[in-house]
């Protein structure tokens, strides 16, 4: 383990080099230190986009791999990511340089974050989109605001944003901070107001089921102060538990009767979502959003709930939620061709894939909803939701399965099989099929797509490009 006796941020630092700079936290953070005024510099095993667009366009210099000579110019402040070992050549030049290092989550609280009140999103589904709506909303109210955030915001064609105003919009991870310290991101910050949106078990190579899940989160929680205030969804056992006898003020939001926050009567109306807001029981406002599925509509409500609390009057957040535009690779249109739609979404967990299944089968209107399945994340190659994987396309039409492209990286006995997932659906009555690359799923896909029909693909990676090269074909 690496000397910890170096793990501060120095009063003096002007250079600063981040290793394991094409993550998406990381090159958020990497630009926004220079707009800041520092020099930065960074490095990664593969420069790939859109992050390393996003550094190119801030000229900030990205060494393609790791090695010892990247900080041979010797930087004030090495700021590790958590994909990043302790044996990583970087992290041991570090150390025999005698180099001050810190995570993410440092740095985030000393450079952007110090002097500003956090309002910190978390749960295992929705943070990235909760973030996204509440950043836009005290944006379009003019409290311009601070944000990093874990998806690209098309409103910004950005996942940070350096506001002058009091606030920073954070996406609090449940996962890992580092080597040296592998505590949730989301324990780093002592926030005004939160939000946990979900607790479900996820990221299996670091926690080892839900009850060490429910720990973390209940560490955070029963640490919020009581001066701040948890807005919490209430149809989640797991959360109900843990927020019993906590010091903070806890606002429930959701569909159930005694909540604070609730909506009812959705409807739906291309390319619109129209639904009622209720505050303490009483009719707040009637509203419409471009996003899709109930998932969406719980995710905005947390996002109301948290303009509300921050004075912010009902017809900016109605018209704000009107213009926002969402966030890429959730539920984002990358493409029409032939009449022929192809989206991109960011679904792996199960819940998350049935909840986007779920809200884009009411807008197959003219056509079929096909659906593209990548299982990319140590969770979904992994068996422990192999059972449950099935239901989670109950509404597709059409299903297709690809076999996990980093399968050796998982313990042979406990891997995930997208060939029995396949076998599962057909004995259920859905028309699925087994695919052992992407080429051969677009060439299916190319053949057997209809005007009219939908196709959805999800991955929480890049998916060899499938969705450009689909749409080319087409």
């Amino acid at each position: 383990m690496i000397d910890l006796k170096n793990n501060f941020i120095p009063d003096h630092t002007d250079k600063i080099h981040l290793i394991g700079a094409c993550g998406t936290g990381m090159a958020a953070l990497a630009c926004m230190l220079k707009d800041l005024g520092y020099t930065v510099t960074g490095s990664d095993q593969k420069i790939y986009p859109p992050m390393s667009d996003l550094l190119a366009r801030k000229n900030i210099p990205v060494f393609d791999g790791f090695d010892k000579k990247n900080i041979s110019y010797t930087p004030d402040l090495v700021i590790i990511g958590n994909a990043v070992t302790k044996d990583n050549p970087e992290v041991i030049q570090t150390r025999k340089m005698g180099l001050h290092f810190c995570s993410m989550p440092q740095a985030i609280n000393t450079f952007v974050g110090k002097n500003k009140k956090p309002i910190l999103i978390t749960g295992t589904h929705g943070k990235t989109t909760t973030s996204s709506i509440t950043a836009w909303l005290l944006f379009e109210a003019g409290l311009d605001p601070t944000f990093f955030i874990g998806g690209i915001l098309i409103n910004f064609d950005a996942n940070y944003y350096l506001g002058k105003g009091e606030y920073i919009i954070i996406e609090g991870d449940e996962y890992d901070t580092a080597f040296f310290d592998k505590g949730p991101k989301f324990m780093h910050y002592d926030p005004a107001l939160a939000v946990v949106t979900s607790i479900e078990f996820d990221h299996a190579d670091i926690y080892e089921d839900l009850a060490h899940v429910k720990k973390a989160f209940g560490t955070f929680i029963s640490g919020i102060s009581e001066q701040s205030t948890l807005f919490a969804f209430d149809a989640d056992h797991n959360i109900e538990e843990l927020i019993k006898n906590v010091r903070c003020n806890v606002s429930a939001y959701g569909k159930n009767e005694g909540s604070t926050w609730r909506f009812e009567n959705i409807s739906i109306s291309p390319p619109f979502t129209f639904f009622d807001v209720h505050k303490n029981g009483n009719t707040f406002t009637t509203l419409k959003t471009p996003l899709a599925g109930e998932h969406n509509l719980l995710n905005t409500l947390a996002a109301i709930a948290i303009a509300d609390a921050l004075n912010i009057k009902k017809e900016t957040i109605s018209n704000a939620l009107e213009k926002y535009q969402g966030v890429k690779r959730r539920q984002e249109i990358r493409g029409i061709k032939r009449n022929i739609t192809i989206i991109d979404d960011f679904a792996h967990h199960p819940t998350a894939v049935k909840e986007t299944v779920r809200a884009m089968k009411p807008f197959c209107t003219q056509g079929r909803l096909i659906t593209i399945f990548e299982p990319r994340t140590s969770s979904s190659m992994r068996n422990i939701f192999q059972d449950i994987y099935p239901h989670s396309f109950d509404q597709a039409d059409l299903i297709c399965i690809r076999k996990p492209p980093l399968l050796d990286k998982i313990p042979a006995d406990i891997r995930f099989s997208s060939e029995k997932l396949v076998d599962d659906l057909k004995a259920m009555g859905k028309d699925a099929h087994y695919f052992p690359d992407t080429d051969s799923i677009i060439d299916f896909v190319f053949e057997t797509a209809r005007p009219g029909d939908v196709v959805l693909i999800m991955s929480n990676g890049g998916f060899d490009n499938i969705h450009q090269r689909l749409l080319d074909k087409l």
